[in-house]
């Protein structure tokens, strides 16, 4: 089977396994990490559905002064875009609330970038929704690439990759963080 519909038969699996599960945690924990301690930049994202909550994640990055970027889908890439808390200044896009406004252009200043995942593997490789964004995206960051996802969504078996996939450094669920090595 293709990696392409391997992942795509695991997506609708892990997609599944989500719903039936599913109880609302938070993720707060993570800014407790070294990397946050001086970082000024974090690029985020705003969960919906079944996500891993960014919501209190967020919040508390804005209270500390850093500068939380989301992400705006453009075409088949990923642009980020600054926002200050305000929900007004964001526009749906199907379930998903994207910012307006002029995109960040220096990516290479992020530090830290936040991303959702149905599953990550034991070398840190993440499946997501399936568009690819993040994936391209992640080619361009240089700093910590922080994976979120719930207890028993870390796996010890490695996912299909393909060529385009990032490695994450490192993966949190509610609980816990694992750091991954390269």
């Amino acid at each position: 089977m293709p990696k392409a519909n391997e992942k795509a038969h695991l997506r609708e699996r892990f997609r599944r396994e989500r719903k039936v599960s599913f109880i609302p945690e938070s993720f707060s924990h993570v800014l407790s990490a070294p990397e946050f301690t001086n970082a000024k930049i974090v690029a985020s994202y705003l969960s919906y559905g079944e996500e891993p909550s960014t919501q209190e994640i967020n919040s508390e990055l804005l209270k500390r002064g850093v500068t939380v970027l989301l992400p705006r889908v453009e075409g088949d890439q990923m642009k980020w875009i600054s926002w200050d808390g305000n929900l007004e200044s964001l526009k749906a896009r199907g379930k998903i609330l994207e910012p307006t406004g002029t995109p960040y252009e220096s990516v290479s200043e992020i530090e830290i970038i936040i991303v959702p995942a149905l599953h990550i593997d034991r070398d840190g490789y993440r499946l997501g929704q399936g568009g690819g964004h993040y994936d391209r995206a992640l080619s361009h960051f240089s700093g910590w690439k922080l994976g979120l996802a719930y207890a028993g969504e870390i796996s010890s078996e490695s996912l299909p990759r393909q060529d385009h996939d990032v490695a994450l450094n490192a993966a949190a669920t509610p609980n816990l963080i694992v750091r991954f090595s390269k």
